[in-house]
């Protein structure tokens, strides 16, 4: 290990300051040789001094979709790897050329069928590490404030997606602790509104 990990880097986002370069480039640069070991369309797995990321080539976005301040829109999705449907909040990777906040968007029609034309409507909210082991980035995330009408029109979801669920935000802490939610990004996003 570097004696360059003595500070702290706690993420930056707006309105604070600029969003964090963690985001947008590699922050383990340090760690060499690298060692591409596959690649995919979607990430390269690397041997980086000895430690193995997921390079994911885009941007990740997930969105926290806020209905009349009272409730939250999740996604049951099919996750074959651990066997289960997964209650989680929409999220997913930027396609090439797109933005973060136009990802969020497009996510959020993709997995909810609720579609937000108005870019300004996602409010940035701080970044979180998917996984501080394995990801050398940082993901964007935003909260966006949904109308009871914006729910009940929402469109067909994609397949992936098994169904479209909405909770109070009482009975969010006690699915948090019973294990009902359980996927971590959607844990530190849920947990950080709740505080």
């Amino acid at each position: 290990m570097s004696d360059k990990m003595t500070r702290f880097n706690d993420p930056i986002f707006p309105p604070f300051s600029d969003w964090d370069p963690r985001l947008s480039s590699i922050a383990c640069k340090e760690l060499l040789p690298v060692e591409t070991l596959h690649e995919n369309p979607w990430f390269s797995l690397r041997n980086r001094g000895g430690f193995y990321t997921i390079d994911y080539h885009l941007p990740q976005v997930a969105i926290l979709p806020v209905v009349n301040g009272d409730s939250i829109v999740m996604v049951r999705v099919k996750r074959p790897v651990i066997n289960d449907m997964t209650l989680e909040l929409p999220a997913g990777g930027a396609e090439k050329g797109e933005a973060p906040v136009q990802a969020a968007s497009r996510e959020l029609m993709e997995e909810t069928g609720i579609f937000i034309a108005d870019m300004s409507r996602f409010l940035p909210m701080p970044p979180i590490a998917i996984s501080s082991t394995r990801v050398p980035n940082l993901a964007y995330v935003f909260r966006v404030d949904i109308s009871e009408k914006e729910f009940a029109d929402k469109h067909h979801h994609d397949d992936e997606i098994h169904t479209v669920e909405r909770f109070s935000l009482g009975d969010l802490s006690a699915m948090m602790k019973s294990g009902r939610i359980y996927v971590s990004p959607s844990l530190a996003i849920l947990g950080i509104y709740l505080a």
